[in-house]
């Protein structure tokens, strides 16, 4: 099951970050796909958010991976792929592979890139830019644990959004749901 959603702004963007990030469990791992400016740190920081996490979180671009404490006690890794230029073999030596199999919960920048060292159980998303402001996320599910996070984050959203007073219509059809402005 693939789910499309769209947000107006970063403040949409973040804010669905954290209705993700209060889901996540230790093990979890989100791969991030997009170009630059897709929006992938943004989403990171809501992730972070999500999970109690308050210091600055910012892409790791030139130290390719962060490490932050959430609030539940395991470690939120976010990596950068992007400058890695024999991205498998580089990643390998960073400690990528042992960072997706620790206990904590693993967010990809460039996850495209690294691939076949990405866990058969991960939450694939695509960020695509629309315009200035609007973004595409799709959520695409490898393995039963991203589905049921997948499933399990479109069940709350309405309620988890509209905290942030943002209101989000989901349905099945395939025009693609929209969660509609909340201003910059």
């Amino acid at each position: 099951m693939q789910q499309t959603l769209i947000t107006h702004n970063e403040n949409e963007t973040e804010a669905l970050g954290a209705a993700l990030g209060r889901l996540l469990h230790a093990g979890d791992v989100l791969a991030l796909v997009g170009d630059l400016g897709a929006g992938k740190t943004c989403l990171t920081r809501g992730v972070a958010r999500g999970l109690g996490i308050d210091e600055p979180v910012t892409s790791p671009t030139f130290i390719l991976v962060a490490q932050y404490s959430s609030a539940a006690g395991f470690p939120l890794y976010h990596a950068d792929c992007y400058r890695l230029e024999q991205a498998a073999a580089e990643a390998l030596d960073i400690g990528l592979d042992e960072m997706l199999a620790d206990d904590g919960v693993s967010v990809v920048e460039w996850a495209e890139r690294v691939e076949p060292l990405l866990p058969a159980d991960h939450l694939r998303i695509t960020l695509a830019v629309l315009d200035d402001n609007r973004r595409e996320l799709t959520f695409e599910p490898h393995g039963p644990r991203a589905a049921r996070l997948l499933r399990d984050m479109l069940a709350r959203l309405p309620r988890e959004l509209s905290i942030a007073n943002v209101q989000l219509s989901i349905d099945n059809s395939p025009e693609i749901p929209s969660l509609p402005s909340i201003g910059h």
